[in-house]
């Protein structure tokens, strides 16, 4: 019989362990790491405890996973309560500059807007049509080592300096009015393969606050909130 017709034949047949039981206890294994013989209960019981070794090892990344995620959902939340009570434009962007660099512990941030309005920050300096496409084809945010020359431009650092970024469009209405980077030193910090659940949710808190304070100016010139209709 070849192996795997025995392994299914003891399947078939759990009697068999009851039957000959005291011959079972009389075979012995080698043992997997020691290179001893055992006897096949106790190589049984080392395969058991092994999976379990194994099984609390995952167990203990999920839990670790389930607090980061706690933490990152608590300091999302902070960030959404004190953008609701920011008064106008720049305080809610000092606010984000705030939160993202104290809270998530992002070292860089860059934000440009191209809302036809009225303010004169600098988030709403001109961009290039390069920087527009850019946001046409940011359908989920994205993470890694590359941007382009005019987005390092926008940074107070030496270029050469910044290894990883995260950057995502903000959009009204599915039109991206905007772009906002976050950059860093370590190329460990936003990396490819790096899930972007709570980036998105940040790109979608950052566009709904902005249409709520940006007052565009319509063609007769009267100041229009974007807010939803209702």
């Amino acid at each position: 019989m070849q192996p795997d017709e025995i392994v299914t034949w003891l399947r078939d047949n759990p009697e068999f362990f009851d039957q000959y039981a005291d011959e079972l206890a009389e075979i012995y294994v080698p043992h997997s790491h020691r290179g001893q013989a055992i006897s096949l209960a106790e190589r049984q019981l080392l395969t058991l405890r092994e999976k379990n070794r194994s099984l609390e090892l995952r167990l203990g990344d999920l839990l670790q996973f389930g607090e980061e995620n706690d933490h990152i959902s608590e300091k999302l939340h902070q960030l959404s309560v004190s953008l609701m009570q920011a008064d106008d434009l720049a305080s809610m962007i000092g606010t984000l500059e705030y939160h993202l660099q104290h809270r998530f512990g992002v070292p860089h941030i860059a934000l440009r807007l191209w809302l036809n309005s009225d303010c004169n920050l600098r988030e709403f300096a001109p961009v290039g049509e390069a920087v527009q496409k850019l946001a046409q084809n940011l359908v989920s945010p994205y993470c890694g080592p590359y941007v382009t020359d005019e987005v390092l431009s926008w940074f107070d650092v030496e270029a050469n300096t910044l290894k990883s970024f995260a950057q995502f469009a903000l959009r009204t209405g599915g039109e991206p009015f905007g772009v906002l980077v976050m950059a860093s030193e370590d190329i460990e910090r936003f990396y490819p393969d790096m899930g972007t659940l709570y980036l998105q949710r940040l790109s979608d808190l950052v566009s709904a606050s902005i249409r709520r304070a940006v007052p565009v100016i319509t063609p007769d010139d009267e100041p229009l909130l974007l807010t939803e209709e209702v």
